[in-house]
């Protein structure tokens, strides 16, 4: 009878999803934080071996797993006991393999029956975190039954636990790292170990060593905001460390699980404040153009509303006109502004956790954990995740908390080690390579992050985040007109000294610490590079993590024998290109554009007296019209770049939207390539942002088997535009030098008796604020004592168009302005194509 029972609850337990011998450990995937959109970075506590999926499905499995169990007769604490008997009758062809679980109760353990075995051995098996977190709920399950029983509670201790398991549990105790902000700088966290006896990550304390009772606040459970380095403050919720996987925060820190995208770190109290300070906290700049930070702050209202404050928004009435993604924005807004009055009517109090929140082991609550809101939020797609083909290495992750780039700047000070030594944007030891504007290194998370952000900007016209972190909540913006840089105040009291922040705050104007001429360009550790501007064009020249091979080279064509060239021109705009080969006086025998834009069409008819063959939209052009046209030796193009820059919080990316116009570019381009055999000169040219996304540019690379040249106009013009060329055109990496005709300073671009305020403007875009400059929003123009907008014609100056080359068929100067900031900068496209002329036939 006994064994009968026994063998019932190994069954069960088998059934509920236990593993039994030979049951591996976890491995996951570390998924880290990204900003703006896909970033990799170091935190403090993110867990090396659950991801976010992985999570989710866990906690939806045991969910549903103790949903099953019978509720009555099943597994009850009196038929363990009577197996356990079975144990010590010392039965021939039945003794148990065990291990002990601790249950959240104190001094009660349970055993667990893994397999029958033939011998009289015992073994301890590995378990996986989601196994004990499942049988944590089965032994709550059996407690709200026997509840319901007459019968005395006993507290039983069954310990079966080997001299082998004790030596094993010793060692991994040793093995074991705190988690401690406070920790030397760089802490690695070793590979979770099985033991026999007990686990580290199992709550097994829970109720004798209660968590963060150090008297500082924020409990588990509570909704805050968290300020790591390089991030504006974000939402997060207190959690305990068994749900990390992770060890034990030390005093004065706490767990937290930021909203967004599910990770964790650990931050010290001083970086923590209640979701009640949201008007403090909330960073507007950052909600508008990062999609994760976007999301957060979603989840984390909908979870204040929801099963908090019981405060309800009506949503848009679901319909198949209605933009699903329109309706979240319009909730949002209406939440965002609920918060920001203070969550009326219950105020902060109404953000309190409820009470099983506060206690995680009492029961494992599988809502309080996952995230169903984040289901009406559609996110981007995933990516299909690659196999490695090279040999697994140990799972051994660097963990950079709050304290450590402090640490290491106090070390620096201290002259115990360099500068360049350490990554000055996030604290990193993992220097990959130099800083390109100040002494010190770069990780490469910061790399990336350096790359999408340096020339991002806000509506005033100033980069968006940091110059040194490209993070920043509160930046310091230069006061010369001539400069668009920002520096975040943890930065400067961090590298120039304490203090300095509030210093700079009181002059006015302030010049930057890229501008100051004074102290030869060093600012306490803050120490400009001399070769800065050479330093910052070959960043992003060789900034590649691709090899490709080198384009194809075709040796100059004699004079006798060059022919007009042959272009075909994608995404044409207003034929900016068949306006600088006419300047560069080489011969067009045909000029093919691929245009949708009315207004555009109109403009490239009327300029160019109706050279240029419109064939309409580039979805609609086959083989057959290319061998129809051609043959081509040249194609150029620019596809739209809305759904690519990280300035646009909507953006698809390469895959949808406009995005995906870019492949109609890769298509027309292959088919129009020379075959094989055929050894004439052929060239192409695809430009787009630097502001996109590291990987939308990596993709972009490879599909065209060359990395991008970055250009700014701001050499050869008056106006800032940094753009991303790719091609095979000859020198295209050669510096950009302007000639005399070029107009370099605004000044030149103007009408008689009028006065520019500014050296160069900011890049001209289709907004109408992009004319505004400067951290006032000033107007750039000073004419007759009042301050005034750019004219059409000024701003085809600065573009390098002929005055009164948009103004064609009465459209409007927004109109106008539209076409100009959607088309190239034509002293830019002048440098690019000049070696043409050594291969075709000029006039």
């Amino acid at each position: 009878k006994k064994r009968k029972i026994a063998k019932n609850c190994y069954s069960a337990l088998l059934a509920a999803g236990v593993g039994g011998p030979g049951t591996g450990r976890l491995r996951g995937s570390v998924s880290l934080r990204q900003r703006p959109i896909p970033r990799v970075t170091f935190q403090a506590g993110d867990p090396y071996y659950i991801s976010k999926r992985t999570r989710e499905e866990w906690l939806a499995k045991w969910k549903m797993e103790v949903s099953t169990v019978p509720p009555t007769g099943w597994l009850s604490r009196r038929c363990l006991r009577q197996a356990l008997t079975l144990r010590g009758a010392q039965t021939a062809h039945c003794v148990l393999g065990m291990i002990v679980l601790t249950s959240p109760l104190p001094g009660v353990y349970l055993s667990m029956f893994q397999a029958e075995r033939t011998d009289l051995s015992f073994s301890s098996v590995v378990f996986q975190a989601e196994k004990k977190a499942l049988l944590v709920s089965v032994m709550n399950a059996m407690e709200d039954h026997e509840e319901m029983e007459p019968e005395p509670q006993q507290k039983e201790e069954v310990s079966v636990i080997t001299h082998n398991q004790q030596q094993q549990q010793q060692q991994q105790q040793q093995q074991q790292q705190p988690t401690d902000p406070a920790s030397p700088t760089v802490a690695t966290t070793p590979e979770p170990v099985a033991m026999a006896g007990g686990d580290k990550t199992s709550p097994k304390t829970a109720d004798t060593e209660p968590e963060y009772e150090d008297g500082r606040g924020f409990s588990i459970g509570e909704l805050v905001w968290g300020k790591l380095r390089g991030f504006s403050w974000w939402p997060g919720r207190i959690v305990s460390w068994w749900m990390t996987g992770r060890s034990r925060a030390a005093e004065g820190t706490r767990w937290v699980m930021w909203f967004g995208d599910g990770k964790f770190s650990v931050v010290c109290v001083e970086k923590l404040l209640p979701l009640s300070s949201f008007s403090n906290a909330f960073h507007q700049p950052t909600y508008s153009k990062q999609p994760m930070y976007k999301k957060a702050i979603y989840e984390v209202l909908q979870v204040s509303t929801g099963t908090r404050a019981g405060k309800a928004f009506i949503a848009c009435p679901e319909s198949d006109e209605t933009d699903t993604s329109k309706s979240v924005d319009l909730q949002s807004k209406q939440m965002i502004d609920w918060a920001k009055t203070g969550f009326q009517p219950t105020g902060p109090k109404g953000l309190e956790p409820p009470e099983e929140e506060r206690n995680p082991y009492k029961e494992v609550y599988p809502d309080v954990w996952v995230e169903p809101e984040a289901a009406a939020y559609t996110p981007p797609p995933a990516k299909k995740p690659r196999k490695s083909t090279a040999a697994e290495k140990p799972k051994v992750k660097e963990m950079i908390d709050e304290g450590t780039r402090e640490r290491l700047v106090y070390e620096v000070r201290q002259k115990c080690r360099s500068i360049e030594d350490i990554c000055i944007s996030c604290g990193s030891l993992n220097v990959s390579r130099k800083h390109p504007l100040f002494a010190g290194g770069m990780c490469q998370s910061c790399k990336n992050c350096f790359l999408e952000c340096a020339y991002q900007y806000d509506d005033d016209g100033y980069q968006s985040y940091c110059t040194i972190c490209c993070g920043g909540r509160e930046v310091l913006m230069c006061g010369n007109n001539n400069c668009c840089r920002c520096f975040c105040v943890e930065c400067v009291d961090l590298l120039v000294g304490p203090g300095a922040a509030q210093i700079a705050i009181k002059e006015d104007p302030w010049s930057c610490y890229m501008c100051e001429k004074g102290q030869k360009g060093v600012f306490g550790l803050l120490e400009r590079r001399t070769d800065w501007p050479c330093r910052l064009q070959h960043f992003f020249a060789n900034n590649h993590d691709q090899d490709f091979e080198p384009p194809k080279l075709y040796p100059p064509v004699m004079a006798e024998k060059r022919q007009p060239i042959r272009v075909l021109s994608l995404f044409d705009g207003i034929a900016t290109g068949l306006l600088v080969l006419k300047e560069l006086g080489i011969q067009v025998e045909r000029y093919v554009a691929s245009e949708v834009c009315e207004d555009s069409v109109t403009v490239g008819i009327v300029r160019h007296q109706g050279r240029i063959m419109y064939v309409g939209d580039v979805r609609n052009v086959t083989r057959k019209h290319l061998h129809e046209w051609g043959p081509f030796d040249l194609v150029i193009g620019g596809s739209p770049c809305n759904d690519l820059s990280i300035v646009n919080p909507a953006r698809k990316g390469l895959y949808e939207g406009t995005g995906r116009l870019f492949f109609e570019f890769y298509r027309l381009l292959h088919e129009a390539r020379p075959k094989e055999g055929d050894n004439r000169p052929f060239f192409w040219l695809f430009e787009n942002v630097v502001a996109m996304g590291v990987s939308d540019k990596r993709d972009i690379s490879r599909f065209l088997e060359c990395n991008p040249v970055m250009i700014d106009a701001k050499e050869v013009s008056a106006a800032h535009r940094a753009r991303y060329f790719w091609g095979n055109l000859p020198g295209m990496n050669r510096p950009l030098t302007a000639m005399c005709t070029d107009r370099l300073d605004l000044q030149e671009c103007l009408e008689h008796g009028r006065t520019a305020k500014f050296g160069k403007v900011r890049t001209i875009t289709t907004r109408s604020n992009s004319i505004k400059q400067g951290k006032d929003q000033h107007f750039p123009v000073f004419m007759n004592e009042k301050e005034d907008i750019l004219w059409c014609t000024e701003m085809e100056r600065v573009f390098g168009f002929p005055v009164h080359y948009t103004d064609v068929s009465n459209m409007s100067r927004l109109a106008r302005q539209r076409l100009l900031g959607r088309s190239w900068s034509v002293p830019v496209i002048r440098h690019l194509f000049a070696p043409l002329k050594e291969y075709f036939a000029c006039v």
